[in-house]
């Protein structure tokens, strides 16, 4: 895991170096300072020797002053280079979880990964700072206050040696016990976002069904366990300062009774009063530096949970790719699935699309029907590649789809997904997305063709109206004509629909697809509908019922052999949705 995080340093290494430098001469300069303060009370007080007392004064201040100096230098390169190491950090896990497949993505819910880029990488921007300033500092002032202090009386500077291994006994339980909980708690995180997410995203439907408690109540219950977990940490936790605290007045009275019984024994020849209130200065050091030590061990007991959260978006890599020497031309939207299955478990024998073969021919428009849950939307997300194939193969332009580069295939299937997606920005901008260099002119027009032109007309500021994140301020039919122009925007070989008219009314539907026939011919359109009336007029029909294809034909062969099919149109006519 540290292997894999250091990545992320790059070009922070030099300041990452630094640091370190900067608190070693700060250790340096302020570990003499205590052996200077007590020479000063030996032979410049007591002897009343004024000129020493002015000498050693005058080297105290050069030292403080280095010490200073050295302070704040390795507090600004730390501070930078912890921050630089966070940003890397975000954008490496960032650009992974681009390259995602669908299938990758469903390993890890939307709210885990908001925590993992938010929570998890403070607490290891933190802890990595305390580990390049304090993780050095602390460890090298502790040996050079040891090592100061054994020179001056190696009888009574056993206190510390017998001292630390109780104090490392001591931290070592604390963290192993509060680690656990720190990892539930960042899971519950999650679990929170979640709710949170779910909640703002449904805000208007918890309204209209006035469910604001029932809503509280799960966030609370939520909100207790992160509450419960919290507590059980930190309350272990809080066990670090008062063993601290406890042994490091425990070490101040045992020398400062042992030192006082030497000095009064020996009649200051073991020991002067100096060295006495040097070796006290020296175990002040040393305790305070411990007390460092188990803060760091602290925050890396919290860090090391979210260390392992990083590290899993970190490593995880997509199972999708483009293979070597990849076909970078799609011909023609000619589609061919043959023998097709996929499952979106491991358990290849749980399929949710089994054994489809069928041809599709460039430049028709096929239209999908089926109930909920037929796998209609599973079955045109093998066409780009958003997921592979389980069993048998899906061809497109006459060639498998997975020799294909992944960008060349996305680039020539447009798809509007069943549930719409506006990113905040201008009309323009979300257009652009479709090609970045379209002129207003080609706006225009693809928006013309998607009836969509005349509403974003209408709109006080037109085509640079802003949109607000996820297209709120638009109605749900105006978000859909916006997304399918933005996908002719494209000019694609494949066209998919996925659902994308269910928002219209009957009229516009039937001019989106008067204008997919007249201005888009060799376009291949594929239309999934819930509505007859929005796929009979295609070229041909595919009926999918329990992932397996029932029927496929022309509207007029369908009535005829397809049960399942006449059964769908006799309901919706005699019903008269399409009258409405």
């Amino acid at each position: 895991m540290i292997k894999r995080l250091s990545k992320c340093i790059r070009e922070y290494k030099a300041l990452t170096l630094l640091t370190p430098l900067f608190m070693s001469l700060e250790v340096t300069m302020e570990v003499f300072i205590p052996m200077l303060m007590g020479k000063l009370i030996d032979n410049g007080i007591y002897k009343t020797d004024t000129d020493y007392v002015v000498k050693i004064g005058l080297l105290l201040l050069v030292l403080c002053s280095f010490s200073l100096f050295a302070g704040v230098a390795g507090g600004v390169t730390a501070a930078k280079a912890s921050s630089g190491f966070a940003k890397n950090l975000r954008h490496d896990m960032f650009h992974n979880i681009q390259g995602f497949s669908f299938a990758n993505i469903d390993k890890f819910s939307a709210s885990g990964l908001v925590t993992r880029l938010t929570t998890d990488v403070t607490n290891l921007q933190n802890s990595f700072q305390m580990i390049i300033r304090i993780a050095v500092r602390s460890p090298a002032m502790l040996l050079f206050s040891l090592g100061m202090a054994l020179s001056i009386n190696l009888k009574v500077s056993m206190v510390f040696v017998a001292m630390v291994p109780v104090l490392g006994l001591a931290l070592g339980i604390i963290v192993s016990k509060a680690h656990p909980n720190f990892k539930k708690l960042f899971k519950t995180y999650d679990k929170l976002n979640s709710v949170v997410n779910e909640n703002l995203h449904g805000i208007r439907v918890v309204k209209s069904f006035v469910r604001e408690n029932e809503e509280e109540k799960k966030f609370g219950a939520v909100s207790d366990k992160i509450y419960y977990y919290s507590k059980k940490a930190e309350g272990i936790i809080a066990f670090n300062a008062p063993v601290m605290q406890f042994s490091s007045y425990l070490c101040m009275i045992l020398i400062a009774w042992f030192g006082a019984n030497i000095i009064i024994k020996s009649n200051a020849v073991d020991m002067t009063t100096g060295e006495l209130f040097s070796l006290i200065n020296y175990t002040m050091q040393i305790l305070m530096n411990l007390m460092s030590l188990s803060m760091i061990f602290v925050m890396l007991t919290m860090s090391r949970a979210s260390g392992e959260r990083v590290c899993e978006v970190l490593d995880e890599k997509s199972d999708l790719h483009s293979p070597e020497n990849a076909v970078c031309e799609v011909p023609d939207g000619s589609i061919e699935f043959v023998g097709a299955g996929f499952s979106y478990s491991s358990d290849a024998e749980k399929l949710c699309l089994k054994n489809v073969s069928l041809k599709i021919e460039s430049g028709e428009t096929v239209g999908i029907i089926g109930s909920t849950g037929s796998s209609k939307t599973t079955f045109v997300q093998l066409i780009p590649r958003l997921y592979d194939v389980t069993a048998g193969t899906v061809k497109v332009g006459g060639r498998d789809v997975r020799e294909y580069d992944l960008d060349t295939l996305r680039n020539e299937v447009a798809m509007v997904l069943q549930k719409n997606v506006l990113f905040s920005g201008t009309i323009k901008d979300n257009l652009r997305w479709g090609n970045e260099n379209a002129t207003d002119e080609e706006m225009t027009e693809a928006c013309k063709l998607a009836q969509a032109h005349p509403f974003i007309s209408e709109m006080e500021d037109g085509y640079d109206t802003y949109i607000e994140q996820g297209g709120t301020n638009v109605s749900g039919g105006q978000k859909q004509r916006i997304c399918i122009a933005r996908s002719l925007l494209k000019k694609p070989k494949i066209l998919i629909l996925d659902d994308s008219t269910s928002a219209v009314d009957t009229k516009t539907d039937a001019l989106i697809r008067q204008a997919f026939r007249e201005y888009i011919p060799e376009t291949t359109k594929i239309i999934i509908a819930q509505r007859i009336s929005s796929i009979e007029g295609a070229d041909k029909i595919i009926v999918l019922d329990d992932g397996e294809v029932a029927a496929f034909g022309t509207h007029e062969q369908l009535l005829k052999d397809s049960e399942i099919y006449r059964e769908v149109y006799l309901s919706q006519t005699k019903g008269g949705e399409d009258n409405e």
